[in-house]
């Protein structure tokens, strides 16, 4: 399996199961994509902003939600083995992405598997055993959080240089070597997380210049 980021902004979600697994597959989506949990009842759980439908669909009512729903993701969380089926062979059939929490190991092609997320926008990490085993997963997550604490101002400060780069017209290679450099300085990270910017920025050209003195 190969990682991938999807932009789920403007799309939906639709997610079968009220359980605590279907919460926390709709928190994980609710930040961009309008969420659709469909469920006869709901666990008392946080279920972000998604919309909450009562309704028991038995595997042959399945294709009609998706078809109402039009969702660029299902989600099957029930406990039900034959829902959980029926949704993953409709989705399939749709050419609808799909993720099936009652599932480990090897998928069939449109199976997405959810990985561990740390975040520090916008830097985001994602952590995966392609379904064999969460539980290490959501350990690797907790000790790259704490690694990547700060990552988030750098690569925004970064990004900034960049574009400020570019708009003068610095040649791809010199660039190129400059940002990598500038990611690399333990000075240039510990004054952009005291928010001392200003002084950020005349350290990356200070950098900028013995690269391109190296080089001419």
């Amino acid at each position: 399996m190969i990682p991938l980021l999807h932009d789920f902004s403007d799309a939906r979600v639709l997610v079968f199961g009220g359980g605590p697994v279907g919460a926390r597959k709709a928190r994980r989506f609710d930040r961009e994509a309008e969420v659709v949990v469909v469920a006869p009842e709901f666990a008392d759980a946080d279920f972000g902003d998604a919309t909450l439908e009562c309704a028991s669909p038995d595997p042959a009512a399945v294709p009609d939600w998706l078809d109402r729903i039009e969702p660029a993701l299902v989600v099957a969380a029930t406990d039900e083995t034959a829902v959980n089926a029926a949704v993953e062979t409709a989705a399939e059939e749709r050419g609808m992405l799909v993720n099936r929490a009652d599932h480990a190991g090897d998928r069939a092609p449109g199976n997405v598997i959810l990985p561990a997320i740390a975040r520090d926008d916008p830097v985001v990490v994602g952590i995966s055993t392609q379904g064999h085993a969460p539980a290490v997963s959501g350990v690797l997550r907790e000790e790259i959080e704490t690694e990547i604490g700060g990552a988030g101002a750098l690569a925004t400060f970064v990004g900034d240089r960049r574009e400020r780069f570019a708009e003068r017209g610095i040649d791809g290679p010199h660039r190129r070597d400059a940002l990598k450099a500038i990611a690399r300085s333990e000075r240039i990270r510990a004054l952009v997380a005291d928010g001392k910017t200003d002084m950020a920025r005349e350290v990356a050209e200070e950098l900028l210049t013995d690269i391109q003195n190296e080089t001419d």
